[in-house]
Parts: C-alpha cells; sequence; structure tokens
C-alpha cells in the first residue's frame, strides 16, 4: 500500500477516519524472540501458552487443620498423623481417622474435607474432636487439583501484554522461557531553532524541549527501546539526512514540531526526499496538524506531532500507540473507555472531538464524575499533570451539559 491509495490530500479527517488509515502503516508485528522469564515484563506473547501442569498439581489444604472424610463417622476421630506442605501422606485414612495438614500440604487418600484449627479440640495426642460440626460443610477449605489452569488448557493467549499478574502464572506453570515480539526501536526528536536543551541558559526567545521528554515518558512505559536523536534545526538538508538515518535505525521515527503551515516547518519538506507524505489535518483538539508517512527504503513509519506539549501527548495516545502495539503483536488494541457524568459544563464544537484533561472519582451511590483540570489550552502541562483521563467528547455534540454523560480514556494504562 502507498500513501496515494488513501488519497486523502489536505482533506480534514475525522478521528476514526484518520485511525483506519493508520492501519494500513504496519503489515505485521516485529519477528519474534525466545526470552527468559526474568527479561518478559512489558514484552507481549507471540505464541500462547499450554499449561504443561495441574495449578495446583495436586488437592490440597486451603488452610491448618485437619483433613477427613465428611460427614464424620464418629464424634471424636483418631488423629493418625500428619501431612505438611511440600509432603506427601505415607498413607491413606480410614473410616474415623484424620490427619493434621498444613495449608498447600496434599490432601490424604480418602479425605475430602479440611476443618480449621480453630474449630478443633484435642481430648488428648492422637484424638480430635469437632466443636462446631453443624457450621461444617463438605469439601470446604480444600483447593482441587487443577481449579486454577488444568493440563493442556490455554493459559495466556498470543498477544498478552505480560504484566505482574501474567508473569507468576507462567511462573506458576513452570515457564522458564516464552517467546516475544521483538522491542520495537523508536526514533524521537524535537525540531526547532526556538528549542532548548533542558539544563542549558534559555535563549530570550527560546523554549525548553518538553516533549522529547514526554515522548520518552510514553515509549519507556510501552516497553519501547529509544533512539534519541536530540534537537534539530530548522534546515531541510539537516531534516532530510536525519529522517533517512533515523529510518535505517528504527521500527518508527516520531518528531514533534515543524509540521503545520509555518514558514520555518521544514519535516513536510525533508520527508518528501526521504519517504511518502499523507499529511493530515485532523478535527481534535488539541493536536490538528499530523504527519504521517513511511520512510526510506525500509518504509520505516514516520509520524511528525505537533510543537504544542499537550497536542503531543494526545496524538502520540490516539494514532502512535496503536501503531507500536500492532507492531508489538496487539493488533486489537484499543484503549479502556469509561463513561462518567460532567460536573461542570464542558464547551465543545460539532465536527471535531475535544480531548479535555479531567481528573475523575466516584460518589455514595457509585457514580462516576469528571472534573476538567483547569486551563485546556494545548500548551498547558499542568493540567495534563493533574489529569487522570481524557475526556472524549464526540465530534456530534455541541457542548456538554452538567450531569451528563462523556467518555473517558484512562491516562497511564499500559497493559
Amino acid at each position: 500500500m502507498s500513501l496515494s491509495c488513501f488519497d486523502l490530500g489536505e482533506r480534514m479527517l475525522a478521528v476514526d477516519e484518520a485511525q483506519r488509515h493508520l492501519e494500513g502503516l504496519v503489515a505485521a508485528p516485529l519477528a519474534s524472540e525466545s526470552c527468559p522469564l526474568v527479561e518478559l515484563p512489558g514484552r507481549v506473547l507471540a505464541d500462547a501458552i499450554r499449561s504443561p501442569i495441574d495449578v495446583p498439581q495436586n488437592t490440597n489444604a486451603a488452610m491448618d487443620g485437619i483433613a477427613l472424610a465428611w460427614p464424620a463417622a464418629a464424634e471424636t476421630l483418631a488423629l493418625v498423623g500428619t501431612v505438611l506442605a511440600g509432603s506427601h501422606a505415607e498413607r491413606g485414612l480410614a473410616v474415623g481417622e484424620a490427619m493434621a495438614i498444613t495449608t498447600g500440604a496434599p490432601l490424604p487418600p480418602g479425605a475430602d474435607t479440611v476443618i480449621m484449627q480453630e474449630q478443633l479440640a484435642f481430648p488428648d495426642d492422637d484424638r480430635v474432636r469437632v466443636t462446631r460440626p453443624d457450621t461444617v460443610r463438605r469439601g470446604q477449605h480444600v483447593r482441587q487439583a487443577g481449579e486454577d489452569v488444568s493440563r493442556d488448557s490455554l493459559a495466556l493467549v498470543a498477544g498478552t501484554r505480560l504484566g505482574p499478574a501474567q508473569l507468576g502464572l507462567l511462573a506458576s506453570l513452570g515457564v522458564a522461557e516464552a517467546r516475544v515480539h521483538r522491542r520495537p526501536r523508536v526514533a524521537i526528536f524535537s525540531s526547532g531553532d526556538e528549542v532548548t536543551a533542558p539544563g542549558t541558559p534559555l535563549p530570550m526567545a527560546g523554549i525548553y524541549d518538553a516533549n522529547r521528554y514526554s515522548l520518552r515518558g510514553l515509549l519507556d512505559a510501552l516497553g519501547c527501546e529509544i533512539i534519541d536523536l536530540g534537537i534539530l534545526p530548522d534546515d531541510r538538508e539537516t531534516m532530510a539526512a536525519a529522517l533517512s538515518g533515523a529510518a535505517s535505525r528504527a521500527d518508527m521515527v516520531i518528531t514533534s514540531g515543524g509540521v503545520s503551515v509555518g514558514r520555518a516547518d521544514w519535516i513536510k519538506a525533508a520527508l518528501g526526499e526521504v519517504g511518502e507524505l499523507g499529511f493530515w489535518r485532523i478535527a481534535m483538539r488539541p493536536g490538528r496538524p499530523l504527519a504521517c508517512g513511511w520512510l526510506g527504503p525500509e518504509r520505516t513509519p514516520f509520524f511528525g506531532l505537533p510543537g504544542n506539549p499537550v497536542a503531543v501527548m494526545v496524538t502520540f495516545l490516539q494514532f502512535v500507540q496503536p501503531v507500536l502495539r500492532r507492531l508489538m503483536g496487539q493488533p486489537g488494541w484499543q484503549p479502556r473507555r469509561l463513561t462518567a457524568l460532567a460536573t461542570t459544563p464542558l464547551a465543545s464544537r460539532v465536527g471535531r472531538v475535544d480531548y479535555l484533561r479531567g481528573s475523575y472519582h466516584s460518589d455514595s451511590q457509585g457514580r462516576l464524575w469528571v472534573t476538567p483540570t483547569g486551563r485546556q489550552g494545548s500548551g498547558i502541562l499542568t493540567s495534563m499533570v493533574l489529569a487522570d483521563c481524557l475526556i472524549e467528547v464526540g465530534a456530534e455534540r455541541e457542548g456538554v451539559a452538567e450531569g451528563e454523560p462523556v467518555t473517558l480514556q484512562l491516562l497511564n494504562d499500559f497493559s
């Protein structure tokens, strides 16, 4: 597919239309590699995992007490031994017998119930009595073999991103390594003569480079390998050379700034020399200007994000992250969305999607409410710092009244 197939021109695109076209940027996920368990956090499974064992392996006690067959044959039972976690009973139970057992120990043959220590009396060392038999239920406090995961069952599907719970599950199956997709290598740089690196004196007309560090944080959270190319000046030849070099080293290239219609915005022109450009004007706020295309003979996906810092983060979350997820082996990924009620009227305009920074909470009745986090200009990073969600106001709505429902996208959701 080439960008000419999109036939987009300078037409203003709806957000969902732009997202659909982005699916053509990535033909397949990155290659897979086998990695040990300790290197798997945040990686995406390339192959499904089937359980080689039952988990738990044995039917076992869920707490300390005695194991027996219930209902008991007599009021007082013979205590015939002890089975500890990590060992097996040397014999089974006959009628009228019980065995002391600790949490996690396999039930002895003939037992089907565990009674906790607090419900027992011991007339002597060899006998035990249940003090409240009316509260006992057959099968209580017993974990059945395979009740969590059964042998040969599907434990994790391909495309699963491995977080703490998934890693624990793999370990519980005895899985020491797994095949995962390679981490995406992403090259980033900022552009503009006015952009200044933090830690250096700020020129009279300069601004500090916030965008590159926001992008680094977003890419780190997704588990990407980052190639940081620093700050490039407003020079067409320099940018073209940088884009070409980045394309040969990375799986994706991202720039910020230099993609609007300003006289000194060179990204579009440079991209035309070393790749194919589909310059999209997207009906959204913040983040209307967005350059997207391929670079070099490698056809490396490219995103030229806006220059304002909030717009960089919003456009990354809406457009770049889904493409990265496809590279990582998660083609169907979508951000988690919730519905909440607006605590205050929200301004928006028909024909564009507005993404407002917000903070949500639940009230005493369990209803979810959301409040904007201050001024919503695309350069106001403090409102993003205070936010835990984006309020997504659809293009069909002309404002939101207090108490009306809105859609939320959760920030910091990188599962």
